[in-house]
């Protein structure tokens, strides 16, 4: 049962390189009442489809083929200012939302979410607000504006984070980190478990292909 929104609807086009998203994302929002005016598969199709229908809102995938959401957003707003942005993702680390939000985004949906949850999203952007899906890790966002008031959780981090963070990139342990810095190993664990908090990461894996995916890493 679809329950409408009381956001006068608007139109939308929806962007995902996978066929079944988009036409779930698209039946979805259809049942709530919008206009889905076109769809595209990648980022320059997006561009050319926003350009040419400039619908109301933009449901954008993050990873795309030939052109990533970001940067696919950045363009379309610098042209269609007017239209509002949210970015759908599997993401979930503060610096990817971070990212989306300085590109002008107004909204970020992770994908797991409900359709209860992107419904609401459109709602929100359409009324002039912003929305940030609550499943987003560790990522505050203070003031009346997503864009101007978030923070990236890279500039936060300290010179001595970034060379424990080098450290445990490069494979050594806390202990062969603590002696090349001079800290105790205990200290080590502490900073891994600092920088795990302020880049929304679960584990130290997961540290790492964060660090890799963002260039984090000295050349």
């Amino acid at each position: 049962m679809h329950h409408k929104s009381t956001t006068p609807p608007g139109t939308i086009l929806v962007v995902d390189d996978h066929g079944i998203v988009r036409d779930g994302i698209s039946m979805l929002l259809q049942g709530n009442g919008h206009q889905v005016v076109g769809t595209a598969a990648t980022g320059k199709e997006a561009i050319l489809e926003a350009l040419r229908l400039a619908p109301d809102v933009i449901i954008m995938d993050l990873v795309l083929p030939d052109l990533n959401g970001i940067d696919a957003t950045e363009y379309i707003l610098r042209r269609l200012p007017l239209t509002r942005i949210i970015i759908l993702s599997a993401s979930r680390t503060s610096e990817h939302v971070y990212r989306a939000l300085r590109a002008g985004a107004r909204g970020y949906v992770i994908k797991d979410a409900a359709g209860s949850e992107l419904a609401q999203a459109v709602a929100t952007v359409l009324a002039g607000g912003e929305y940030l899906s609550p499943r987003t890790n560790n990522f505050d966002v203070d003031g009346s504006s997503c864009a101007s008031a978030a923070v990236s959780p890279l500039e936060s981090l300290s010179a001595r984070e970034r060379q424990v963070l080098h450290g445990i990139c490069d494979g050594s342990t806390s202990a062969e980190v603590a002696r090349r810095l001079c800290l105790s190993a205990k200290t080590v664990d502490t900073y891994r478990g600092r920088l795990m908090t302020k880049l929304g990461v679960g584990n130290r894996t997961a540290l790492i292909r964060f660090a890799i995916e963002h260039s984090l890493l000295p050349l």
